[in-house]
């Protein structure tokens, strides 16, 4: 009994495994949203956030987790995005540092700034969790629109981030 009841549970996280590794969330479409959030630590983000933002496609940007030595013009060089959009509509946002601190970062700022829909812009192996994680704190208030950026990401990235991703489904519930 025992034997059967471990080999159905060693059976469901293979078969989520496998979900997760081959169904990861893939770019959102062209919509316009109030605001995007980029999660820094992967490459793509915050590229993916500027052109959004050079195209219109929402009035302002949070990069959350941003290193705090970074200056509005270093950003701007940075990335080649022009100084003049950076000073109007991006926010640098220096207080995260993992993906629970970027989820609280970012819902003081769409409360601050009244928004009602977000572009939620990170790789696509991170998406579920940080998706999961922003959901939470923002409630059924705002609609929040993932956008993930595509990556290659190896093995070992993508069972760590798995197991992230369950630990939080489980512990979140129970105020951990």
């Amino acid at each position: 009994m025992i034997s059967r009841i471990v080999a159905g549970a060693l059976l469901l996280w293979m078969l989520g495994f496998a979900w997760f590794a081959i169904a990861m969330p893939g770019p959102a479409d062209d919509r316009t949203t109030d605001a995007i959030v980029v999660l820094t630590g992967g490459p793509g983000r915050i590229q993916r956030g500027l052109h959004l933002l050079e195209r219109n496609k929402a009035k302002r940007m949070l990069v959350s987790g941003a290193d705090r030595r970074v200056r509005p013009a270093e950003f701007a060089e940075a990335y080649g995005a022009p100084l003049k959009l950076v000073d109007c509509c991006v926010d640098l946002g220096n207080e995260a540092v993992d993906t629970r601190s970027n989820a609280d970062e970012t819902v003081e700022w769409v409360t601050r700034h009244h928004y009602r829909s977000v572009r939620l812009v990170t790789t696509d192996w991170h998406m579920r969790r940080a998706r999961f994680e922003l959901s939470r704190v923002l409630g059924g208030n705002v609609l929040l629109l993932a956008d993930a950026v595509p990556s290659e990401p190896g093995l070992g990235v993508l069972f760590t981030e798995y197991h992230k991703y369950l630990l939080r489904r489980v512990a979140a519930p129970l105020g951990i």
